[in-house]
């Protein structure tokens, strides 16, 4: 599937006409559940189940999966692309970044015959959720100061250590952990993957108080001792660093496309509502000083789906050092504007866009959070001044 097609509204860089359609047919679906299902959700700390399982079913969820494991066999770009429409309705589903996305894709591309044949079919449909396990306290992402470890144990592994900022973990019946083995080949600790019941004797979780809005939950992972079968690991236990940026370049792409459609929700409520608020007898739309800064963010978010966009098509065709390059871009993009048209949207809203009522108040601290997770602005920086500019590693 080409991302650069030249259709009947004109020459250059569109999406093809089946994502497209994509697009609409998942806006179309979410408008069943919207902002005030989500919120409601949010608000009496439930889940939204019925929306994941409804996505499920539609096959939004698996439309990166092989066709031969139950899935649309379509791309990162596809998945990505539902990610987007859902935050843009005002209902976004976290967990996509992490259990299709992430998990999915890791086992899709390193799993065994075995393991792509029980797991897949469940990510197609929805009903597999997996979370996804990097972060430590003393490491943040840094896989090489990573201290959970896997040790071989008779005909498995014994896993010891600890994650912390894991989402859904208690919504998930399995996470794909990032610990550490010791290289056969070097001897040096090498990052590996493993599939961890979360009703596995030895793994527990606690969850942490956030100020935030939103259905899903972070928890604190503690892993004494657990016991698992040599089929738990994913790929090589010498594969590496490589093996684990398949799964984070989906994320960082995910996360992108999250943040824009977030922003795009943010920008139609700052529109619809300047165009009816009237002061000295015109609407406040009509004021430069309020327009200005949202077709601001117009450009902005146009901007940071493009690059998404690029990164989706670079990933999809194999090119992976250069889609890491546009996934880092991208996700920073995306997170500044949805920082920005969320500030402006309030802004534009004056008071009442501090009320729940008008349904932005709550962005705020999930704009915010688009700047730190699932790496960090300043990651990204680094990543773009030492591969596309050829600083010297500041890190």
């Amino acid at each position: 599937m080409s991302m650069t097609d030249t259709t009947a509204s004109g020459p250059g860089f569109t999406e093809p006409s089946e994502r497209r359609d994509l697009r609409a047919s998942v806006a179309q679906f979410a408008k069943n559940y919207g902002p005030d299902y989500w919120l409601g959700k949010a608000y009496s700390d439930a889940k939204t189940e019925e929306l994941w399982q409804a996505a499920g079913r539609q096959g939004f969820l698996g439309v990166a999966i092989p066709e031969e494991y139950g899935g649309a066999g379509g791309t990162i770009g596809d998945l990505a692309a539902v990610c987007e429409e859902l935050a843009t309705a005002g209902c976004p589903l976290l967990l996509m970044v992490v259990s299709p996305a992430i998990c999915g894709t890791t086992i899709a591309t390193y799993g065994t015959d075995e393991q792509k044949a029980y797991w897949l079919p469940g990510f197609a449909d929805g009903t597999t959720k997996m979370a996804f396990a990097i972060t430590e306290p003393d490491a943040g992402s840094n896989s090489h100061n990573i201290v959970t470890t896997a040790t071989p144990d008779s005909d498995g592994w014994r896993l010891h250590g600890g994650k912390v900022y894991i989402s859904g973990v208690d919504e998930c019946g399995h996470v794909l952990v990032v610990a550490r083995t010791q290289s056969a080949k070097t001897g040096k600790l090498r990052p590996a993957l493993f599939i961890v019941p979360t009703d596995a004797e030895g793994f527990s979780f606690t969850e942490i108080a956030m100020g935030m809005v939103e259905p899903e939950r972070q928890f604190t992972v503690h892993i004494d001792d657990v016991v698992l079968p040599a089929d738990a690991l994913v790929g090589s236990a010498d594969a590496g660093i490589e093996q684990l940026f398949a799964g984070l370049n989906p994320e960082r792409i995910m996360a992108a496309s999250s943040a824009t459609g977030m922003a795009r929700y943010a920008l139609a409520k700052a529109t619809s509502y300047v165009k009816e608020r009237e002061v000295w007898g015109v609407p406040i739309g009509q004021h430069q000083a309020v327009a200005h800064p949202l077709a601001q963010s117009h450009i902005e978010i146009e901007l940071a789906r493009l690059m998404t966009q690029r990164a989706a098509a670079l990933y999809d065709c194999g090119d992976l050092m250069l889609a890491g390059e546009a996934a880092n871009m991208a996700k920073y993009a995306s997170a500044e504007a949805a920082c920005t048209t969320v500030d402006r949207a309030v802004q534009a809203l004056g008071g009442n866009g501090l009320a729940q009522e008008y349904g932005l108040v709550h962005l705020v601290a999930a704009s915010r959070l688009t700047r730190i997770a699932p790496v960090s602005r300043e990651m990204a920086l680094n990543f773009v001044a030492q591969f596309s500019l050829g600083l010297p590693k500041s890190y």
